[in-house]
């Protein structure tokens, strides 16, 4: 593909998100557009329009994802997708998820105008859910793509209404597929562009990420018992306090994370005191933990090593603690074919880039054991994001865009 710089304007770029995050507007200044709600139903019927008159023809599948293609001459059985999730946090904003929607279909129509039809077929995808921000369940439109979506898990659950998952999804005119494991044979790349959700690039004026791996993450509830007492009568000696025990906890987990260095991080992110008042020696205290890295040895590694610890401190002081390892998820890294054609990509069209792993969960890690897949990531502003306040300028949203461009042209159209 040829280099050049006016590739696609920003402000085509925002004018489509700010159409796009009309559906599910909200009071408060952000975008409300939960799972097979009917600001998600107007969404997803709007964007399907919008892909027909930018010449892709559109499927949905059964659970409500949506795609838009442009079809190969050569090799009609080989796609490469595109594309991102279309539902966001309650109040969220307005670059999360559909900011890879809508550079997937500008991409596209832009590779169509100039270079006509690709050799193998090009498909953008609106998938249906990411966030779990309705119901107890996140990743159902790509754990659906990749055959990981399991109806047992679903069945029955409700949202914060009531309304059960069932219900809402049949409201919508969508049902779970009549295959569920079945992965489609033609998928053979996909590419996800997203905004950071962090402020790497923005301190390092760099307009343009490329993900080399998405970081494991294991999450923890910790609950110590020790024992509630008077705080006036109880001598010092002879309490079994349950939040001094878990404030060493919370300092030790830190301490041993900043030694460990980059790109570990740990996180104490909430904590409750029982019976929290303020004359009685806390009899329980629970906090939860995250840590995440690349690697994952030195994830399993590092966490052995803070629930050691915790265990020492609890004998310290004489409490009891329990370890609930409830989240266990292994780090994903990215197809290294395609980093290699984003970098060559990115150096042939003048994009500065840098090489980067991602510390938030993407639909990126459901699709990436199943088929060959990569990141492109775009700067947040000071790293804000599930909030209307998430905010990337044009001209980086642009440069997002032109790296896609470059690697869907050499992924679809090159020999």
């Amino acid at each position: 593909m040829s280099s050049r710089n006016d590739v696609i304007s920003g402000e085509a770029v925002k004018e489509l998100l700010d159409w796009l995050g009309q559906f599910g507007s909200d009071s408060e200044g952000g975008i409300s557009r939960l799972l097979y709600s009917k600001e998600w139903v107007d969404a997803q019927q709007s964007l399907k329009k919008l892909f027909e008159d930018g010449g892709l023809n559109t499927q949905f599948d059964e659970v409500g994802n949506l795609f838009g293609r442009l079809e190969g001459t050569a090799y009609p059985d080989e796609t490469i997708l595109t594309g991102s999730h279309v539902d966001s946090v309650t109040n969220g904003g307005l670059y999360d998820g559909q900011y890879g929607i809508i550079a997937g279909f500008l991409a596209l129509r832009y590779l169509k105008e100039k270079y006509g039809a690709p050799l193998r077929n090009l498909e953008v995808v609106s998938m249906a859910e990411e966030e779990g921000s309705r119901f107890p369940y996140s990743f159902w439109g790509s754990k659906n793509i990749a055959g990981q979506a399991k109806t047992e898990d679903i069945q029955g659950i409700k949202d914060f209404e009531g309304t059960s998952f069932d219900d809402a999804m049949h409201q919508a005119g969508f049902d779970y597929r009549k295959s569920p494991e079945q992965i489609r044979e033609d998928l053979k790349s996909f590419v996800e562009v997203h905004v950071e959700q962090g402020n790497v690039l923005e301190k390092e004026n760099i307009p343009v990420g490329i993900v080399r791996h998405i970081v494991g993450q294991r999450r923890y509830t910790i609950t110590v018992n020790g024992e509630a007492n008077h705080a006036g009568t109880t001598p010092m000696g002879y309490r079994a306090d349950a939040m001094n025990a878990a404030s060493r906890m919370t300092c030790a987990i830190n301490d041993m994370a900043v030694a460990e260095g980059d790109p570990l991080v740990a996180t104490v992110g909430s904590m409750f005191l029982e019976p929290n008042t303020v004359n009685v020696v806390p009899g329980k205290a629970t906090f939860t933990i995250d840590i995440r890295h690349t690697e994952k040895d030195a994830l399993t590694n590092f966490t052995a090593d803070v629930e050691a610890k915790l265990q020492e401190i609890a004998e310290q002081i004489g409490v009891e603690v329990d370890i609930d390892l409830w989240m266990d998820a292994d780090p994903v890294p990215m197809d290294q074919q395609i980093v290699k054609v984003m970098q060559e990509q990115c150096d042939k069209n003048d994009v500065h880039y840098k090489l980067m792993h991602s510390g938030a969960g993407h639909d990126s890690q459901v699709i990436a054991p199943i088929i060959p897949t990569a990141m492109l990531f775009v700067p947040s502003h000071q790293g804000i994001s599930h909030n209307p306040k998430e905010y990337t300028s044009p001209e980086h949203l642009a440069e997002g865009v032109k790296a896609l461009i470059g690697t869907l042209y050499e992924l679809g159209y090159a020999e």
